[in-house]
């Protein structure tokens, strides 16, 4: 079946020309109207409407080419003279042939009325009356095109740059995530060989929980978001692995609202936090740890709490983050810009809390 788009376009557009060229006559059938009734030569509304429409009709038939030599000739072209030239003598040309056009209706109409004229006797007073206001309605129109023309490439142009700035965030933000995963591949495997050689039967079931975790890693399409469900599901299975390396030094308490389950959040968002939780928080020190994985939706916002009873950050904070920390960072301002909140704190009676503040959105694969 033949494809009717271009068609049912070309259609659209001359329906559009002429439905303007239609109220512009009226426009101007208003203004002959009044102005003849005010001069004491009244006509009546059937008279000024075919007078007005025959006058701007032609000019629809007319705008046609003059756009076609519009996009043909542009006025930011390379040879501005060669194409003002050639404007301005199309503009004389085009000038002649509405008078020609139009005398030839005006002679039709007049023998429709039943007051049959020469062709001569229209077309001498139109070409002296209409001649320089034909110029500048060519001139209109040309400019009419242009304006639109240009407006049309800025578009073009703003949609290409947001697709390129698109691409671009999508390119930091996978680079982000890939330097991420490594990284905590990196760290659990140092916790697997510190228990090598003092417990291979932890060490083998760590090994076994890690083999697992990197499957759901491999799995993973590598989007940069991800829903609630799926991170808290994937921060269980590595906190599987820190519980075997402390045993019962290390308890979770892990609480997420139903309704925050499907919203959409980065992708290995909780995993670093929490690997910072257990590195800089537990591990040095002897007594039982304790961490707390707490999300809520609180208004049009995504809370999300990451907290353990550690040593807390010393007086005026980190003098270096570590990559987990500056990645996810720098991976928030990609995404959310300054939409979001991310905060470390010391809590009251020991330990560091660190609040994550998100715009909820719907998860959309």
């Amino acid at each position: 079946m033949p494809d009717s788009r271009p068609l049912s376009g070309r259609l659209l557009r001359i329906a559009m020309i002429l439905s303007f060229w239609t109220l512009v006559g009226l426009a101007f059938a208003s203004q002959f109207y009044l102005s003849s009734t005010l001069l004491g030569r009244s006509v009546t509304w059937s008279q000024a409407i075919s007078y007005s429409l025959g006058d701007w009709y032609v000019w629809a038939l007319l705008s046609g080419p003059i756009l076609a030599l519009a996009r043909r000739f542009p006025a930011d072209g390379g040879e501005r003279w060669r194409t003002a030239g050639i404007h301005l003598a199309a503009a004389i040309v085009c000038s002649l042939v509405y008078v020609a056009l139009r005398a030839l209706v005006g002679q039709l109409h007049s023998l429709w009325i039943d007051e049959p004229v020469t062709f001569l006797e229209v077309f001498r007073p139109l070409l002296v009356k209409t001649f320089p206001f034909n110029l500048l309605i060519y001139g209109v129109i040309v400019s009419v095109s242009h304006a639109i023309d240009y407006y049309r490439k800025y578009h073009e142009r703003t949609v290409h740059a947001l697709e390129l700035e698109k691409h671009l965030t999508e390119a930091r933000l996978q680079s982000l995530l890939r330097q991420l995963k490594p990284h905590f591949l990196f760290n659990t495997l140092n916790g697997i060989a510190s228990l090598m050689h003092s417990d291979v039967n932890a060490a083998d079931k760590m090994l076994v929980r890690l083999s697992e975790l990197l499957r759901i890693t491999m799995n993973h399409r590598g989007q940069p978001l991800t829903t609630v469900r799926d991170e808290v599901a994937f921060i269980g299975k590595y906190l599987e692995i820190e519980r075997i390396r402390f045993r019962d030094r290390l308890t979770v308490e892990i609480d997420v609202e139903p309704t925050a389950l499907e919203v959409a959040v980065p992708s290995l968002i909780l995993q670093p936090m929490v690997e910072n939780a257990i590195r800089h928080g537990i591990e040095p020190r002897q007594r039982p740890g304790h961490i707390e994985v707490r999300v809520r939706c609180e208004g049009d916002m995504l809370s999300i709490l990451v907290a353990d009873n550690g040593v807390g950050q010393p007086p005026g904070g980190f003098t270096r983050e570590g990559i987990g920390v500056g990645n996810t960072r720098a991976r928030l301002q990609e995404i959310y810009g300054d939409a979001h909140r991310f905060e470390l704190a010391n809590r009251e009676g020991g330990g560091l809390e660190v609040r994550l503040s998100l715009p909820i959105t719907p998860h959309t694969p």
